[in-house]
This record gives C-alpha cells, sequence and structure tokens, in this order.
C-alpha cells in the first residue's frame, strides 16, 4: 500500500470512479486538495465564478450524461452557496456528489472563521452526507458517496473533509466492494403484479400512459415506446419527462400539467386507466387532488416507495426499476387499437395543431414562442436546450418538440432561476460534440450571468437566447390573472445584454422581429463561436393553458380567441 495524504486520496478516489471533470472555487479550507489537484492532469477543473454556478453546472453534466456530476468549493460561505444548487439537484434526481471543505477537526464547534455546519444545513436536500474528521476514512466515505448519488433513485451527496485530514498521511487502500446498511437491493418484480397490471390494460377502454423523469433516468424511453404501440396507449408526460417519449409519435400527447396541453389534461381527467411511470404526481401536474383522474384505475411504477401513494392512491404498485419492469411486462400484454378513444382525444388536438403563433412569419410583434419555434425550426430539433425558469421555460416545453432523452435540462421540482447557463456550461462540458442552447428570461439569466466569464474561459462553443420582455414574466402573468395587474415588482431593469457579452468576446446580436429570428441563428449556429442573441419580445404575453393552483385539472384558462384584423375597432 502507498501512503498518501487525504488531498491525494480525495483525487485518486475521483479518478477511479471515473470523474474527468470537475466544477469548483477554490479557498481556505479545501486549498490542500486544490494544491494536490496540480498532481492529476486527467482530472480537469472549471474555475466558476460562483459555488452556485458549479452546483449547477455539475447538475448540467450529470443530466445530460448519466455520470455523476461533481462540485468542490471551500468552508462556510462556499459550501452555503452550493445549497440551491444540491435543492435543485435534490428535486430533480440528480446524480451529484458535493465536496467542502471544512475546518480542522479540534476546532469544529468553535465558530471558527469560515466554519459552518454545511452537513446539518443540507440533510433535507441530501440522499447522504458525511462529515470525515479522520483520514482513513476517507477513501470509504468517498466510494460510498458515488454509490449512493447513482443508485436507486438518483441524488445529491455532500462529502465535507476537515482541512487536517486533507494534510494527513495514511496508508491508501480502494475500497472494491461498498457495504451500506439498509441499502435496499431491488427484488425481481413479482409475476403477479405484472399479471394484475396487464389484465388492467387488457380490460381498459381508455388508458393513458404518464410519463416521467424516472422514464430517461432507467434508460426506459425503447421499453415504453413498445409498451404504448403494442397496447395502443396514447402517452402523455411531465416537463422533466419531455424527451423520454418522441414528441412526434403519433401516440404523445405532449406535456400534461399546470401549463400542459389541454387535451393531455382532459384526457386525464377521462382516462378509466392511468399507468404513471417513473412519475410523482407533483401538484404542478394534478392540480386538485380531490378531483384528480376521478374515473380511472391507478397503476404507478416507481423506484422510491416513498413516492408511491403519498399524493395518489393507487391500485397497483410496483416498486423497482422502469426499464426491468416494462420489459417484464411487454411478453404479458397483447396488441390492442383504441381507435375511439384516440379520435375523442384528437378532437381536442386541433387547437394545438393550429396555433397560429407558429406559423405567422409577418407578425408586426416578437412573441416568445415565435422564438422558440424557430430555433426548434433552424436546428431542426437536434439541439440540447437548457432552459431556465419561468415563461419561456413553458414555451420552450410547448414550442420545442423533444424527440431524444436528455435533450432538454431544466430546473422541475425546485424551479430554480438562474440555472440555465451554467447548466449548459457543465452539458457541453459532457458532450462537447452537441449543439447546446441557453433559453433564458432577463430575470433569469441576471441571476448567474457572470458565467459568462467561465463560459469564455473554457472557450465553449454555446448559444444564449435571452427571452427579454422586461418583466419576471411567469410572476408578472399570476399578478396578471389574479391580483387585478398590480404589478408589484415584477417589471425589471436589464443591462444591455449584448454589450455585456461583447464585453466577454462573444458574438451578441439583438432581434426585434419575427423575419430577424431564423436568419440570426443560422448565423450564430454556423460561427463555430459563443454566441448570445437578446430577442426583445412582446411584454405581456401569457402561457396558455394554465391551470390556477390547487384548481381542477380541467379548469384551465384557455388561450383567448385572436380576431380578424376586420374585427378589431380603428
Amino acid at each position: 500500500m502507498k501512503k498518501m495524504t487525504g488531498a491525494q486520496i480525495l483525487w485518486e478516489c475521483l479518478v477511479r470512479e471515473g470523474v474527468t471533470t470537475v466544477f469548483g472555487y477554490p479557498g481556505g479550507t479545501i486549498l490542500p486538495a486544490y494544491d494536490a489537484l496540480l498532481d492529476f492532469p486527467s482530472i480537469h477543473h472549471v474555475l466558476v465564478r460562483h459555488e452556485q454556478g458549479a452546483a449547477h453546472m455539475a447538475d448540467g453534466y450529470a443530466r445530460v450524461s448519466g455520470k455523476v456530476g461533481v462540485a468542490v468549493a471551500t468552508s462556510g460561505p462556499g459550501a452555503t452557496n452550493l445549497v440551491t444548487g444540491i435543492a435543485t439537484a435534490m428535486m430533480d434526481s440528480v446524480p451529484t456528489v458535493f465536496i467542502t471543505g471544512q475546518v480542522g477537526s479540534k476546532l469544529l464547534g468553535s465558530d471558527a472563521f469560515q466554519e459552518a455546519d454545511i452537513t446539518g444545513i443540507t440533510v433535507p436536500i441530501t440522499k447522504h452526507n458525511s462529515l470525515v474528521t479522520d483520514v482513513k476514512d476517507l477513501a470509504r466515505t468517498l466510494r460510498e458517496a458515488f454509490c449512493i448519488a447513482r443508485s436507486g433513485r438518483p441524488g445529491p451527496v455532500l462529502v465535507d473533509i476537515c482541512k487536517d485530514v486533507q494534510q494527513a498521511k495514511t496508508d491508501f487502500e480502494w475500497p472494491e466492494t461498498v457495504f451500506l446498511p439498509g441499502r435496499k437491493v431491488l427484488p425481481p418484480v413479482k409475476l403477479e403484479k405484472l399479471k394484475a397490471v396487464a389484465e388492467l390494460i387488457a380490460e381498459a377502454e381508455r388508458p393513458l400512459i404518464l410519463a416521467g423523469h424516472g422514464v430517461i433516468e432507467s434508460g426506459a424511453s425503447a421499453a415504453l415506446m413498445a409498451l404504448a404501440e403494442r397496447t395502443g396507449t396514447p402517452v402523455t408526460l411531465t416537463l422533466l419527462g419531455l424527451g423520454g417519449f418522441p414528441r412526434s409519435h403519433p401516440l404523445c400527447l405532449g406535456m400534461m400539467g399546470m401549463h400542459g396541453e389541454a387535451f393531455a389534461n382532459k384526457a386525464i381527467q377521462e382516462a378509466d386507466l392511468l399507468l404513471a411511470f417513473g412519475m410523482r404526481f407533483d401538484d404542478r401536474v394534478t392540480g386538485n387532488l380531490k378531483t384528480y383522474a376521478p374515473k380511472s384505475k391507478k397503476v404507478h411504477v416507481e423506484i422510491d416507495g416513498s413516492e408511491v401513494g403519498k399524493n395518489v392512491a393507487v391500485d397497483v404498485a410496483i416498486i423497482n426499476d422502469l426499464r426491468t419492469v416494462l420489459e417484464a411486462l411487454l411478453p404479458l400484454v397483447s396488441d390492442k387499437k383504441h381507435e375511439a378513444w384516440l379520435e375523442e382525444i384528437g378532437h381536442g388536438q386541433g387547437e394545438t395543431r393550429s396555433r397560429d403563433i407558429q406559423h405567422e412569419p409577418h407578425e408586426d410583434r416578437l412573441l416568445a414562442p415565435h422564438v422558440i419555434n424557430d430555433i426548434w425550426r433552424a436546428t431542426s430539433g437536434g439541439a440540447v436546450v437548457v432552459s431556465d425558469v419561468g415563461q419561456h421555460q413553458m414555451f420552450e416545453a410547448q414550442y420545442y418538440p423533444h424527440e431524444k432523452p436528455r435533450t432538454l435540462l431544466t430546473s422541475g421540482g425546485l424551479g430554480t432561476m438562474g440555472f440555465a447557463l451554467p447548466a449548459a456550461i457543465g452539458a457541453k462540458m459532457a458532450r462537447p460534440d452537441a449543439e447546446v442552447w441557453v433559453i433564458a428570461g432577463d430575470g433569469g439569466f441576471q441571476m448567474t450571468q457572470a458565467e459568462l466569464s467561465t463560459l469564455m474561459q473554457e472557450k465553449l462553443d454555446i448559444k444564449i437566447a435571452v427571452i427579454n420582455n422586461g418583466f419576471l414574466g411567469m410572476v408578472r402573468q399570476w399578478q396578471e390573472f389574479f391580483y387585478d395587474k398590480r404589478y408589484a415588482a415584477t417589471p425589471i431593469l436589464s443591462p444591455d445584454f449584448t454589450m455585456i457579452a461583447a464585453a466577454h468576446g462573444m458574438d451578441a446580436h439583438r432581434v426585434t422581429k419575427r423575419e430577424e429570428v431564423i436568419p440570426t441563428v443560422q448565423k450564430v449556429r454556423g460561427s463555430g463561436r459563443p454566441a448570445l442573441i437578446d430577442f426583445r419580445v412582446v411584454a405581456e404575453e401569457s402561457v396558455y393553458p394554465m391551470v390556477p393552483a390547487g384548481a381542477d385539472l380541467h379548469e384551465m384558462i384557455r388561450r383567448p380567441k385572436r380576431r380578424h384584423p376586420s374585427e378589431v375597432p380603428a
């Protein structure tokens, strides 16, 4: 065995876990680790401009690749700056490991300079966390962290390492196996449960599949398509499930929920069988639980047993890996068609198919959906899109159809503004050959725009679309609908984003007309350089449909019908 310092053990463990990229910011209590990093050239360190950015970069890296993302920070404010990103990863089940420095073990509890109880702070927002006070425990703790982060329902793990642990030496021994007391090993799927599901599918006349993030995390897209096609069952998706089932597929109904397709929400309310796959019945999906899908029997396949029955009672529950379940279920179901059911659903799709907002090249106003749909057209739907949080996030879900898994990255459960730019940096680091687009609002973009410097330092060809309407758009929409248009604290002054981009050495453009969108997008796509486009869109456009919070799922606020210009008073 070789004697190594704790700092060396840290990087040696990461190398053995296959880590090649970490995102971080140095500081006093993590400095021994940064000094040792120079001896591990296979690991590329990305210097962020704020630790929250490091957390989101690790998150984006993990979402687009399926690998564990890693972020590093010092103690005190460095560690606490990670918290929002850790909570984001926790809510969206993203495999991440966060490594923080801590004051020396003899100073713990003394309120030493830059001491913060980060393990205590992050208990509710991590799958697990550890404070390492003995160098002999470090290798085992790191090995366990990666195992926990990627196993079962993925999520974030934090390892807090005292400074003296990083400096101390011990014999390094790599733990080949990991024993975690209480860790649940998934059992074989019970045949009787599968037969019960198959029987419900055979009896159903109005079945519907609800596909969530678990479809992507478990790699179940192919099995899901096979089941849907064999049983003739339409599929609707959660926000984080988008891409798990091709939007162009004739059985795909698009997104469900608060800003989902009206016909998808109606289908949920009329279905006689709901097959919930890898989703957790979030409030943004269900609306009023008392009136949710009242006519249906419900099957829930979910890897996390704590989610089963938490919000919605189900008739059959299978707690296991989704792909394993679907592949085992396929031989038990028969070919079936549901022409009448699909025709009924199809009647409601006409409104979506005829959205004139997509097809008006001579519209004299620039609307956010124009921009999103034109970016989709210009990229042939092939980009990895990282959207921030707000109206543009919902417009992206509606107007940029996704065909493949891991092509939409967004903060779902926590709804973290400022997520998009740093997460896109992480995504581009993981998939350098992918075309990566940021779609962000003027509010959210300002929260983490300092990471433009990180983008340029890493020489990343990322394209940024700022949907600039001069408002905190989604909050303004709520104020319009529910607070008599009393716009308190939602008008927002922004800097000239093109000048900020230019100051960083990026290509920068401003677009104010619909006919400028595609030419400008194509121009930046062909440049091979990072670019920002400031899209000056209509200030008070709203996202439709909208299910008011707590309302019945079918009680949607619908888009007002547009009148012909001849009907508008002069």
